[in-house]
């Protein structure tokens, strides 16, 4: 068995009072979710979303590791994939996709995010980090 990690978060911004959260769709998969990628050797968790929010939308954040949340799956036969998602501030707005990876990209509103992600885990995430931010204001 194959085993993978990735590292993301979950990128918000506080605009007109509300809560808005970056999301991303992928151009192989065509599903929408948050910037992630593969740990490099020698990367730490945090070290690893943060390059990944960076070359995937050129966003620069602000992570909170306190708040950690795991999703296990099988992306194919005979591999197990573990990704972990941080809580991330962006420090800008303004975002250009990865051209050869990233479809489109939007910040929503955090409780319209549900509507668009596209698997049950994220929107489980998204409740999650949600809290947190209430917490944080």
């Amino acid at each position: 068995m194959l085993h993978e990690k990735s590292c993301g978060a979950i990128v918000y911004r506080k605009f007109h009072g509300n809560t808005e959260i970056l999301l991303i769709k992928h151009i192989n998969s065509g599903h929408w979710s948050f910037p992630k990628g593969h740990v490099e050797p020698g990367e730490t968790e945090v070290e690893t979303a943060h390059r990944e929010i960076m070359e995937e939308t050129s966003i620069d954040v602000i992570i909170d590791p306190t708040f950690r949340e795991t999703v296990t799956y099988s992306p194919k036969k005979d591999t197990m994939k573990v990704v972990v998602y941080f809580l991330a501030k962006a420090k800008n707005v303004d975002f250009v996709p990865q051209e050869d990876e990233i479809a489109e990209i939007r910040w929503v509103d955090i409780s319209y995010a549900s509507n668009i992600l596209s698997y049950e885990n994220d929107r489980t995430i998204v409740s999650k980090a949600r809290n947190a931010i209430k917490e944080a204001y």
